[in-house]
């Protein structure tokens, strides 16, 4: 299964972009704001324009597997190999101050935010678990 995000929405503090998933639009995704990294750039280049916890992963190719998160004591979906970051997961929530570079979806976008992310978190997370069983699961950031 692939899953396609083109962000669509900069701001100061924020990204929006819709999730596709094997070309069909899915959600909407906020993260934190993009600062123009990508995932080609060599780690110093990367940390020297990454602000902690308030900064976009950069645009590229990663795998997705489903592990268990320490910090939300459940199993949710992990991108691999995102250079100068780490723990970056996909989970609900609503605004830029509940992401530190995480993949938060929602079923609407509004400035600066979505909403209905349990909603659109449940539905996506269920798709990847099923895909999980038979094939790999890869998101382009673009």
């Amino acid at each position: 299964m692939e899953l396609e995000l083109t962000r669509t929405v900069k701001t100061n503090t924020s990204t929006i972009g819709e999730l596709k998933i094997n070309g069909v639009f899915e959600c909407f995704i906020l993260e934190d704001r993009d600062r123009g990294l990508k995932q080609s750039m060599t780690i110093s280049e990367l940390t020297e324009l990454k602000v902690r916890t308030r900064t976009a992963i950069p645009s590229g190719r990663y795998e997705i597997v489903i592990s268990f998160s320490q910090r939300f004591q459940k199993m949710l979906p992990l991108l691999l190999n995102v250079p100068a970051f780490e723990g970056i997961r996909i989970h609900p929530g609503n605004t830029d101050a509940d992401t530190e570079g995480c993949l938060l979806p929602g079923k609407n976008k509004a400035p600066d935010m979505v909403t209905n992310s349990r909603v659109a978190f449940k539905t996506l997370f269920e798709k990847i678990q099923v895909a999980m069983q038979r094939e790999k699961l890869f998101i382009t950031i673009s």
